[in-house]
């Protein structure tokens, strides 16, 4: 029930205050468990890559978000589980493998991080998408989310109606053998393709 009228409330929020635009929703399988991989630029976009998403999906969040009265509540009836992210963290893994093997959806954010360098830059993206993939035997979409820096940027204490858009790109299949790492990169490189050419495609791709 939580989940329901959460994500009623959010998507009608963003329908009206952001003009939510979403694009590419095909390229989300009809069933069985799959991961949403986009950039992240503000507190919003996991919520934006929620709602646009036709089917309901589970969440990583950020361990210490659990610690606060009301999140530490809420959070997990939004299906989200708590993640570290300063340190390898073999349990949030385990948790998001056996999400993903009974059928649902994950959204995760490859960069680990909203970018904090001056030209939105991040370190890059880390291994652990490529893991969960490969164990989950599960495709990876990729979304970029545009609009959500201006909406709510780093630092701001209240939120502007920029226009938002979600795009999904075409699914990524992971073969075995191919290093954690590599998948991270593939993924983080498909979401750019969509960022710099607006491109989405119905097919798949193998990796």
């Amino acid at each position: 029930m939580v989940y329901s009228i959460s994500r009623f409330l959010s998507l009608l929020i963003f329908k009206i205050v952001f003009r939510l635009e979403v694009h590419g929703q095909k390229n989300i399988p009809e069933k069985g468990g799959f991961i949403l991989a986009g950039n992240h630029v503000s507190y919003l976009d996991p919520v934006a890559v929620g709602v646009a998403c036709p089917r309901e999906t589970d969440f990583m969040a950020r361990h210490d978000l659990f610690s606060k009265r009301f999140l530490s509540w809420w959070l997990p009836r939004v299906r989200a589980f708590p993640v570290k992210r300063d340190s390898p963290d073999a349990s949030a893994l385990k948790e998001a493998i056996r999400r993903l093997r009974r059928g649902r959806g994950l959204v995760m954010f490859p960069e680990g991080s909203r970018r904090d360098g001056p030209d939105g830059t991040s370190a890059g993206p880390q291994p652990g998408i490529g893991f969960i993939a490969v164990k989950a035997d599960v495709p990876v979409i990729p979304a970029f989310v545009k609009g959500t820096e201006r909406a709510l940027p780093r630092g701001a204490k209240f939120i502007f109606p920029a226009k938002v858009s979600v795009y999904f790109g075409k699914q990524i299949h992971i073969e075995k053998g191919v290093s954690y790492q590599s998948v991270a990169k593939i993924v983080m490189d498909n979401i750019k393709i969509i960022d710099t050419k607006g491109e989405i495609k119905n097919d798949r791709n193998k990796i």
